[in-house]
């Protein structure tokens, strides 16, 4: 099956549970299908974990979910070592990072210090513990959301730890058809949805998408779009909007966004409509807007979305 099959298959699955959403869906398969992590940012009731949930039903990988609490320890996500009476030696216990598809619910609940274990993990890909680095299982993906709305009880992620995320989506609220739709298919269940309960199958293996990741990385990519990504790049480190502008690994994952979206319409070259799909997604988490345009009310996305419309595109 070609990588454009796999992505209809798993999108199938989760139009059985999820209404509505399609860009959502669009970067969280982007990133799975590129080595990426994602952050989904919505309020709650939209959805989040649910999609995450029945993403990992359609995909043949082991799955865990860790919801983020102030007290949650790092050894309660990386794992820790236990004495062993008949070796008379300590055994490391893996913790629930070492699987394929992790979900970090309301990540900014846990503190800095669970944050970085977590954050390691997904940028090594593997832990380390008493001088013993340990592997992470391929593929490996973290999904974690959180909640923009409550400020009591949280812990914004650092700059540097956001730069770990592929994709900041939004999740935003239904339009009025598909709140309909949600409310007619899901009333029955008393909004205990359960993606195996609606027969979401799986259709995708770990060996799936380590061929579509080769895939992806094999797309090919013009001079003309490699200098408008540039523009594009340089474009946010001289806007006066914003006080720090993207780094040369935003513009890589910007090129990776845009080569999965490429292939999900069955093309193996990147066109700058592919780019300014991604843009803002890839950005708006990596760039901090200037106090001036903070007390305008201006928002990140509404600065790259200006910035989009100045920099010229090649034919």
């Amino acid at each position: 099956m070609s990588l454009e099959a796999h992505y209809q298959a798993i999108r199938r699955e989760i139009t059985k549970v999820i209404y509505g959403q399609d860009e959502v869906v669009d970067f969280a398969l982007a990133a799975l299908f590129s080595s990426g992590h994602v952050l989904l940012e919505g309020p709650p009731g939209v959805a989040k974990t649910l999609l995450v949930r029945t993403i990992a039903a359609a995909l043949n990988l082991d799955y865990r979910r860790v919801q983020m609490t102030p007290d949650l320890l790092p050894v309660d996500i990386t794992g820790s070592s236990i004495y062993r009476e008949d070796t008379r030696a300590f055994e490391f216990r893996p913790g629930p990072v070492f699987t394929n598809f992790l979900l970090a619910d309301e990540i900014n609940r846990s503190s800095a210090r669970t944050q970085s274990a977590l954050l390691e993990a997904m940028q090594e890909l593997c832990v380390t513990y008493d001088g013993v680095t340990h592997p992470l299982p391929e593929p490996f993906i973290t999904f974690a959301t959180q909640n923009p709305i409550e400020q009591e009880g949280t812990y914004p992620l650092p700059l540097a730890q956001l730069d770990r995320f592929m994709f900041k989506v939004i999740v935003g609220y239904p339009a009025a058809t598909d709140e309909e739709h949600i409310l007619r298919e899901h009333h029955a269940t008393g909004g205990l949805s359960n993606p195996a309960r609606m027969d979401v199958q799986t259709v995708v293996g770990p060996r799936d998408i380590l061929d579509a990741r080769e895939t992806i990385r094999q797309t090919h990519i013009r001079e003309e779009v490699i200098g408008y990504v540039r523009r594009l790049v340089q474009g946010t480190r001289s806007d006066d909007s914003l006080v720090v502008g993207a780094s040369p690994r935003s513009g890589l994952m910007l090129l990776m966004g845009a080569k999965s979206l490429a292939r999900f319409v069955g093309r193996d070259f990147v066109i700058p409509d592919d780019v300014k799909a991604a843009f803002i997604p890839v950005m708006r988490h990596r760039v901090v807007l200037s106090p001036s345009a903070e007390l305008e009310g201006t928002t990140a996305d509404a600065v790259l979305g200006n910035l989009l419309e100045s920099v010229e595109v090649p034919r």
